[in-house]
């Protein structure tokens, strides 16, 4: 993931631009004269939501083999 930095006049005049480079999962911050105000960054909940739907993948491609979970835990601790 990449970050940028612009000033207030650029974040005002091309907004559009910057939510598009954001929707691409850029982190874009907002400066006022030099110091920063503001920080433009993809919504965490998608990225939640994307880390449980890549569990479930990983999850449907595996087995245990026929055994259960209990047996495999059970198992472990020996």
């Amino acid at each position: 993931m990449s970050t940028a930095t612009v000033g207030t006049f650029e974040a005002k005049t091309h907004l559009s631009e910057l939510l598009d480079r954001v929707g691409q999962g850029e982190t874009i911050f907002i400066t006022r004269r030099g110091r920063p105000v503001a920080r433009l960054m993809p919504p965490l909940v998608t990225q939640a939501d994307d880390v449980v739907e890549q569990f479930r993948r990983l999850r449907a491609g595996n087995s245990l083999g026929g055994v259960s979970i209990q047996e495999a835990i059970a198992e472990g601790r020996r």
